[in-house]
C-alpha cells in the first residue's frame, strides 16, 4: 500500500468524499460502518470479504449501502433497548 494513501483517505473523509459501505445486521441489530475508502471500486474490490466476515456470525440477515459521507465514531452501533 502507497504511504500517502492513509493521509488521502483521511483528507477525503474530512471533505465528505470518502466511500463507506453501511452494513446492517439483524439479529443482532447491528450497523457497521466499513471505509473509508478513495474510490468506490476500492471499496467494492474488499467489500465481499467484510460481508463474508460478518455472515460467519450467522446473523438471520445482513444488508448494505455504499454511500459517498464523511463518518467519525462510533463505527460499529448496537440497537438499543
Amino acid at each position: 500500500m502507497s504511504p500517502l494513501i492513509r493521509p488521502l483517505r483521511s483528507l477525503a473523509n474530512g471533505l465528505g468524499f470518502a466511500w463507506w459501505a453501511r452494513v446492517q445486521t439483524h439479529g443482532p441489530d447491528v450497523t457497521y460502518w466499513f471505509g473509508p475508502f478513495v474510490t468506490k471500486n476500492g471499496l467494492e474490490q474488499v467489500l465481499p470479504a467484510f460481508l463474508d466476515d460478518l455472515s460467519s456470525e450467522a446473523p438471520s440477515s445482513i444488508d448494505h449501502s455504499v454511500l459517498r459521507c464523511r463518518r467519525s465514531e462510533p463505527l460499529t452501533i448496537n440497537a438499543q433497548g
